[in-house]
């Protein structure tokens, strides 16, 4: 059960000056709680905070920041189920997906208390020719200071986990807008923080309307913005951050990969999870379906058996696979989709029925390339089937789109595997297995639409730093 109502934090301290903020249920679609909402000034105290404590952050030995980051794993690791059950409310993910994403939680922080104590330089030889005899290099790394993130409400947990961790080891102070669909994850995260001994302003975590996050994004004292989110959303921010760095995590229309050496059963079962785990809302979940002409036959009609077994429900029901949308509106505009592309010659294959914010997962084929089930980002459980004969034109196929995240290809010819890291114009090729599969300490991000920049904890800490230079002359 989630409490009655939640504060947010501003300067490391709980603070509840109202409950503007209603958080539903999304499978009820009643209220679950209430959440204290952010006004422009307090904001502006977040932020003033933050710059206020960045020499504070900055001298933070890197043990202490491990110490704080082991301090949340553990505290999570004896709230996991509480979270969990948090998690399904606000967001209607089904209770199994909840309890995973908190596994990610914790090792997102893990690996950011390991990383904590990590952060180096190198020495450099700078006598490469006779003007520079007698002089030697280093440099290290240096937090970039206050810090902006912004996260979406399909992963209040860990994509919040993935800018809060890495900014704490970096030792740099943040001010964090969760996603106003789902801010309790994030007030949850903020919770523990507030147990440990954080330079007051180390962090803010204040939900707030779009149009208040103003100062998020063109407030010249934070030095980066780290946005997940819509494409449309993310290139604005960009377009409106000024000088500050910006790292952008946005969507995509992933493509999967079925050569004819495939392994059948385990493609199948590995293809139904990466277009339907949490209804479909994540950016890299498989949207797109290239399936060797060979075996096409046979690989549909065991796909199409295994998304009809898949339960819908309640997603508190240990059962439930499918759960609801994060909204009825987005329920609405994914089926307005299928309708579509079936008007347009597409053959519905399985799924398509909608009630309220539950819509059944669905399978198409012979959907024309130019349909938005196709070109743009479905964000729900929908995938699109086709057949192709020859590998290196099924590449150019998943290349022909504004996104590159992540894609995934099932072939057992290594030759093949390697031409499909050379030519995929992504951010990540997965061999073996769908493009929705993500390592927490791995390098993420996309091309194109898909964003600018790279997440995981390392490289997200090198984001959050700069690179120092030290010149020494001797004489």
């Amino acid at each position: 059960m989630l409490d009655q109502r939640y504060p947010y934090y501003l300067a490391n301290r709980a603070e509840q000056p109202n409950e503007d903020l209603e958080v539903i249920d999304k499978y009820r679609g009643t209220a679950a709680t209430r959440v204290a909402m952010a006004d422009t000034r307090a904001i502006d105290r977040g932020i003033a905070a933050a710059v206020a404590a960045a020499d504070d952050m900055r001298r933070l030995p890197p043990f202490e920041r491990r110490n704080v980051l082991q301090h949340c794993v553990a505290r999570f690791t004896e709230r996991a189920e509480e979270l969990a059950q948090a998690l399904c409310i606000e967001a209607g993910k089904p209770i199994k997906d909840s309890r995973g994403e908190v596994t990610r939680l914790i090792d997102t922080f893990r690996i950011a208390a390991e990383e904590s104590v990590r952060i180096d330089g190198h020495v450099m030889n700078l006598e490469t020719g006779e003007r520079t005899r007698g002089y030697r290099g280093q440099y290290r790394r240096v937090p970039i200071g206050p810090c902006s993130f912004i996260s979406p409400f399909n992963f209040p947990l860990n994509l919040a986990a993935h800018k809060v961790a890495p900014a704490i080891a970096a030792g740099c102070p943040f001010v964090l807008k969760p996603a106003s669909l789902t801010p309790i994850g994030a007030l949850m995260i903020g919770q523990v923080l507030a147990e440990t001994d954080l330079p007051p302003g180390a962090f803010s975590i204040l939900p707030c309307r779009r149009d208040g996050a103003e100062l998020f994004t063109t407030d010249p004292r934070l030095k980066l913005l780290s946005f997940t989110g819509s494409p449309a959303v993310g290139w604005d921010l960009k377009a409106r951050a000024g000088k500050k760095k910006v790292v952008l995590e946005l969507g995509g229309n992933a493509a999967v990969i079925v050569d004819a050496d495939s392994d059948l059963d385990d493609a199948v079962a590995r293809i139904v999870f990466g277009a339907f785990y949490q209804s479909g809302q994540s950016c890299i979940g498989v949207q797109r379906i290239l399936v060797h002409a060979d075996i096409y036959e046979a690989f549909r009609a065991r796909l199409v058996e295994a998304t009809e077994k898949l339960v819908c429900g309640d997603p508190a029901d240990e059962q439930t696979f499918i759960g609801p949308m994060i909204s009825s509106k987005e329920a609405q505009r994914l089926s307005d989709w299928i309708a579509q592309a079936v008007a347009a010659g597409g053959k519905l294959l399985c799924g398509g029925n909608r009630d309220g914010a539950m819509l059944q997962a669905s399978l198409l084929e012979d959907v024309p390339a130019d349909q938005p089930l196709c070109t743009e980002e479905a964000f729900g459980p929908v995938a699109v089937l086709s057949r192709f004969t020859d590998f290196t034109q099924a590449l150019a196929q998943v290349n022909d789109s504004v996104f590159g995240l992540q894609a995934g290809v099932f072939t057992r010819d290594l030759y093949r595997a390697l031409q499909a890291w050379d030519e995929l114009d992504v951010g990540g090729v997965v061999i073996g297995d769908v493009p929705s599969w993500r390592a927490d300490n791995m390098p993420y991000g996309g091309v194109k639409d898909s964003g600018l920049g790279r997440e995981g904890v390392r490289f997200a800490i090198e984001d959050m730093t700069e690179i120092r230079n030290l010149v020494i002359r001797t004489r």
